[in-house]
């Protein structure tokens, strides 16, 4: 077995980025958080690291690793099932078949709420159809020859339109000042609510409940695109129908003149509102600005691009595994360092990041950001010190480059379970295949804050280590030390059981 670097024998005292390459090379975090429990019916004191949770391999590659192959089986785990895991319903009537769907239909969410027009923009088709079905699984299919049954599904990849023309294999624009930035930015920040969108068309067109694990990446040219693991099959004349009637339009005060640069809005607590230092006048609130802004046209439309990957898939093959990994091979990298080199940097693509960056930090990415200031209004649900270039969505930094949210997207009965069950799940395999090999398992609650001794109190109190007490060089080897040893007692426990019983 290949030992890990800070195991190896030397000389030198072990530092602490020693122990992180052995905690890289073992599968263990290496930037913990330091606590120390103290048993109080035996008074021992353990120094405890719980692991840092990153999902960024830059960050921590242990922590991103298991949290991308939890994600896989959640993946695997839902998407062909043969049991629906919608509860039981004694209704005459089924529950809405967009009842999950988080965004309204173009309205502002209060009881005041702006009313619009519910006709569809001109230039897209309508949605066909369908009866719905109370039901997440899908239709099934029977082979006439063989008489087998299968419930194929889908694997499908949407993409946003072109902002320009881009060098084929590099993901650079070939003329930069012909390439729409501005639009390319919006569309990053705004792309959730073009999928919400996507979803609720697909389910009132598919006729059943279609339930999904998606994941948003970057393309090569920096815009998000998203692959998705559909359960059930839906024909692919549907597919590409609802793709081109959905849009999503955007009703926003104007963003293309800057007001305020240099000299920023001052708060005025008894208005609750900004006004501006020169005119001490009082910039316009947000619904004022959405008034003064009505018009027939939107004031930004977006749409997905002409390219549609469909593909369908059959459970438990080759083709599933593949296409598993393939939805999650990204999570571990933010969007911009996806395809960056990080040890040769390329300039012209690091001039792409900064263009796009420029954009994506000063434009708004809600009805809430601080940079609605910049363009001379106060944003919705306002708060003393805003700054515009300063809103606390992650959407405006330079890794995110606007998508700022989730970068995996599971619908609500994709398995019926949270994340915390599928790694419960995964703990409960390993220590099944313990005890069938006769090894005794970790105790599974051992330090558990809500075990309670018999005077009623917790047995084990948790605390904070001082910072002149941290040990992180120790404490990171313990646990190098003891994965070890879990791994070694794992694999013995499966050499054992392939064995079988001894003669």
């Amino acid at each position: 077995m290949r030992r890990s670097p800070m195991l190896t024998a030397t000389a030198e005292p072990i530092t602490t980025s020693m122990v992180q390459a052995g905690a890289d090379h073992v599968g263990v975090c290496r930037r913990p958080l330091l606590r120390k429990v103290t048993d109080r019916l035996t008074g021992q004191v353990t120094s405890v690291p719980i692991p840092c949770g990153s999902t960024r391999a830059s960050v921590c590659p242990a922590c991103a690793d298991k949290a991308r192959r939890l994600r896989m089986q959640q993946c695997r785990e839902g998407w062909h099932l043969v049991d629906d895991p919608l509860p039981d319903d004694d209704l005459e009537d089924p529950p809405d078949l967009d009842e999950d769907d988080e965004e309204p239909d173009e309205q502002e969410p209060n009881c005041d709420r702006r009313v619009r027009s519910t006709r569809r923009l001109d230039g897209f088709s309508d949605l066909p159809k369908v009866q719905p079905e109370y039901t997440t699984l899908g239709r099934t299919f029977t082979d006439p020859r063989t008489g087998v049954t299968f419930r194929p599904s889908m694997f499908i990849t949407l993409t946003l339109p072109s902002y320009g023309r881009i060098r084929s294999g590099i993901g650079v624009p070939i003329d930069p000042s012909r390439y729409d930035y501005r639009r390319a930015a919006l569309d990053a920040m705004l792309f959730p609510r073009l999928v919400d969108r996507w979803w609720q068309n697909l389910r009132r067109c598919a006729g059943y409940k279609v339930q999904y694990f998606a994941t948003v990446e970057p393309q090569k040219r920096l815009a998000p695109h998203l692959h998705t693991a559909l359960r059930g099959a839906i024909p692919r004349q549907t597919l590409r129908q609802v793709t081109a009637a959905t849009y999503f339009a955007l009703w926003w005060p104007p963003t293309d003149r800057v007001v305020f640069d240099r000299v920023l809005p001052i708060w005025d607590p008894e208005s609750r509102s900004y006004y501006d230092p020169a005119s001490r006048a009082l910039l316009p609130s947000w619904e004022q600005a959405l008034e003064e802004a009505e018009s027939e046209a939107p004031s930004h439309v977006m749409r997905f691009g002409a390219q549609v990957d469909i593909k369908g898939i059959v459970g438990d093959s080759e083709e599933t595994r593949r296409a598993v990994s393939y939805l999650c091979k990204y999570l571990t990298k933010s969007v911009a360092e996806t395809y960056a080199d990080e040890e040769a940097p390329d300039p012209a693509y690091e001039a792409h990041i900064d263009r796009l960056h420029a954009q994506v930090r000063w434009l708004p990415c809600s009805e809430t950001c601080a940079n609605w200031l910049r363009y001379g209004v106060t944003p919705k649900d306002p708060a003393p010190g805003l700054v515009p270039g300063q809103c606390d969505s992650k959407a405006h930094d330079r890794e995110h480059l606007g998508l700022g949210g989730r970068r995996v997207l599971v619908s609500r009965h994709w398995t019926g379970k949270t994340l915390a069950d599928h790694k419960a799940d995964r703990s409960a395999v390993v220590r099944a295949v313990l005890e069938e090999a006769g090894i005794e398992a970790p105790e599974a609650r051992r330090l558990a804050p809500d075990v309670i001794a018999d005077d009623g109190l917790p047995r084990f109190v948790w605390e904070d280590i001082p910072v002149e007490e941290r040990n992180y060089a120790a404490t990171i080897a313990q646990s190098i030390r003891q994965r070890r040893a879990w791994r070694e007692q794992y694999e013995a426990a499966k050499e054992a059981i392939r064995a079988g019983p001894a003669a």
